[in-house]
């Protein structure tokens, strides 16, 4: 063979690389590559000792002595890292396309959120300038000393005489709370439709893309996913993405939205009275901050133990046949059994941390609802506000802590679709490992005659075929015998 050879200070690097089965050891100049040597997998370990021994040399460090290893050491196992509520934000792509209807939705939001601060608001003429006057006189006629009984019905009678024309106005401000509550409804329900129309068309391009991506990505993904696992994350978390997006992030907005305005209104009426009222707001944002992360952790576990239950059902049910052939009822039912155990415990696991969550989350609000009477009537009783503002004030907190509530609830679907979310994107985020040619060779006509000489192939880091020769003639026929696991169909 025809031998080559290069000044050492003309070569910048030497890089090794191997890519199904196939290695490629590279040697570059400043200016490009000076020369390309190709290799088995058997030879991986001494390629990748050259490239490092040079680039050693380069630094000016000692080449390590000793022979090295024809194997790689195993890689170590991934870390099940908790998913984050961030990859959520990466399904916005999808809704690209529809973005009139999130406007829409959006709109429609607003809008019912602002009928909904009305019928509160309207609470506090109602009861100043109408009801609690209205009492005080009443209260007044009957508590005066010195007069008889027909007098006292008398003063009443003028009392409600006076009364009627205030009184006129009530029809008016109950017709405003039906009319906010009716819109409030009608706005509601166009929402619902818009945003359950809208998520239904993103996770069904969500599926689409994700099962188009599978396509797309080389053996080696597959042979290291089990059937099962794959199924699961098409259906099993699309369906729970489709969920999140159709009911929790609708409710999850409208209550993000009604918060806000409450506060401001709150504020509007008094804000010393609603700085006291809201001190409860940052002991359940801690709480929900400190929970989240092993919500998400237990609802990933989760995930990965159904998918585990779905491997074993697509393992066993297409291959029934072969399970009684062999009397292996028992077997799979035990398998089966475990997966199913392993769904349990987990869950048990993440029930027990959120049925903890949620009450200590509602217990926080209500101590929250008994700040504000007691500060409330304190103001009452310094002439601060009035009963009016107080009856509305509470109206408003009572919602806000409802909403804070609902909020905290939807901690646990939320968790569960970002971890949905993020076994998703692995899918989508994984690149082929033989991706397909730029430009592709043009064989042109063949003659049908397949010849391997010296072939190795391997899985990772697990060789699976080894030196194998084979020449098969045009027509010819061929038969393949091994056992399990022993390179047929790699082959």
């Amino acid at each position: 063979p025809r031998l080559e050879s290069w000044p050492l200070e003309s070569v910048a690097s030497v890089s090794a690389r191997d890519r199904a089965g196939l290695g490629s050891l590279e040697a570059f100049s400043e200016t490009g590559r000076l020369a390309c040597f190709r290799y088995t997998v058997a030879r991986v370990g001494e390629a990748k000792a050259l490239a490092e021994a040079f680039a050693a040399v380069r630094a000016g460090e000692a080449a390590a002595a000793g022979n090295r290893s024809q194997h790689e050491a195993p890689e170590a196992a991934e870390a099940e890292a908790p998913a984050r509520l961030g990859v959520l934000l990466r399904l916005l792509r999808f809704a690209r396309p529809h973005l009139e209807v999130l406007a829409l939705g959006v709109a429609l939001t607003l809008g019912t959120t602002a009928a909904g601060l009305v019928p509160p608001y309207v609470t506090w003429p109602l009861v100043d300038e109408i009801l609690a006057p209205y009492q005080n006189q009443v209260q007044q006629a009957r508590e005066a000393t010195g007069v008889g009984e027909a007098q006292r019905h008398e003063r009443l009678e003028q009392v409600r005489e006076k009364g009627a024309a205030p009184f006129s106005r009530v029809p008016w401000y109950l017709s405003a709370m039906l009319g906010a509550a009716l819109l409030a409804w009608a706005l509601g329900w166009a929402q619902g439709w818009v945003l359950a129309r809208l998520s239904e068309r993103v996770s069904a391009d969500l599926r689409n893309t994700t099962y188009a991506h599978l396509h797309k990505l080389s053996l080696e993904f597959f042979s290291a996913k089990r059937t099962g696992d794959l199924v699961s994350r098409i259906s099993s978390d699309t369906d729970r993405i489709c969920y999140f997006l159709s009911d929790t992030l609708m409710d999850f907005v409208t209550d993000l939205v009604m918060i806000a305005g409450v506060a401001a209104m709150l504020f509007y009426m008094d804000p010393v009275l609603a700085l006291v009222t809201l001190c409860s707001f940052p002991l359940v944002a801690f709480l929900t901050f400190r929970t989240r992360r092993r919500l998400s952790r237990g609802f990933l576990r989760g995930s990965r133990a159904w998918a585990e239950m779905t491997s074993v059902l697509a393992d066993t049910i297409p291959g029934i046949r072969v399970v009684k052939a062999f009397a292996q009822e028992r077997r799979e039912v035990q398998r089966f059994r475990a997966a199913n155990a392993r769904i349990v415990e987990v869950n048990d696991r993440v029930n027990r941390l959120w049925t903890f969550f949620w009450p200590m989350v509602a217990l926080v609000n209500q101590f929250g609802l008994i700040i504000a009477w007691a500060f409330g009537a304190w103001r009452v009783f310094d002439q601060q506000i009035t009963v009016g503002v107080l009856t509305a004030f509470l109206a408003y907190i009572g919602r806000f802590y409802a909403r804070l509530e609902s909020m905290t609830r939807m901690a646990n679907s939320t968790q569960r679709a970002a971890a949905s979310a993020q076994r998703i994107f692995e899918v989508l985020d994984r690149v082929p490992s033989v991706p397909e040619p730029a430009r592709p060779v043009q064989p042109g006509r063949l003659r049908g005659q397949i010849e391997l000489s010296g072939v190795s192939f391997r899985f990772g880091n697990r060789l699976v075929v080894d030196e194998v020769s084979l020449k098969v003639e045009p027509g010819e026929m061929i038969g393949l015998v091994g056992a399990t696991g022993a390179g047929k169909s790699t082959l």
